[in-house]
């Protein structure tokens, strides 16, 4: 089996071809369910014109490739050239969008070890320069799905020097959003970021 390399050296094995490398490199994601949820709401929204968000591609250095057949190439070992920084990007009613998608079969809590620290300084940069910047986090045993404004996520990350490990799901029910779950879209957290950042009080109702 062929290595990949990532960014701090660690390798993992694995035999690609471009055939099968969407299935074959594992990007560490632990969400792929909600993942591909969001995918399709998101092809929802592009098609139908209502915002262009995508699933951000993780760049592959290819270091080795042997051709057992002309028709076909294998990748027998390639590393992640750069840490990723989160899941989607794009843009929403001028806006900026950025967010990162997780997912825990904790029912009581959300463990901080899902997220990463240039994940976290990245969307402090987005909320520094005035874009929407959160994250989607599913209890997937529970079935829930909330949303959670990087705002309220920073300060829990940066408490972990005084030894917090979690987010308490007590805490994401106050500072956070249910995200419901449908057929077109399977996830509508447009819906929530209307409510959130779109919406005036003074007219009741969500600018256009």
């Amino acid at each position: 089996m062929a290595p990949i390399q990532y960014p701090n050296g660690k390798k993992t094995s694995s035999s690609l071809s471009p055939a099968n490398s969407k299935s074959s490199i594992s990007y560490g994601n632990r969400g792929m369910t909600l993942e591909e949820d969001l995918n399709k709401s998101n092809e929802y929204y592009l098609e139908r014109g209502i915002a262009v968000i995508h699933k951000k591609p993780t760049p592959v250095q290819i270091v080795n490739v042997e051709y057992p057949k002309r028709s076909a190439a294998v990748i027998k070992e390639a590393y992640f050239k750069l840490a990723s920084t989160t899941d989607f990007n794009g843009i929403y009613r001028g806006k900026y969008i950025d967010f990162e998608a997780k997912e825990t079969k904790n029912k009581t809590s959300f463990p901080l070890r899902n997220f990463h620290d240039h994940q976290i300084r990245h969307m402090e940069a987005i909320l520094a320069h005035g874009g929407i910047s959160f994250v989607i986090l599913r209890f997937s045993t529970l079935n829930e799905i909330f949303l959670l404004d990087a705002g309220h996520l920073i300060p829990y990350w940066n408490d972990q020097t005084k030894g917090r490990k979690s987010i308490p799901k007590k805490d994401i029910e106050s500072h956070g959003h249910p995200v419901s779950s449908g057929f077109l879209p399977r996830i509508d957290y447009l819906k929530i970021i209307d409510k959130m950042y779109f919406y005036d009080e003074d007219e009741g109702k969500v600018h256009k």
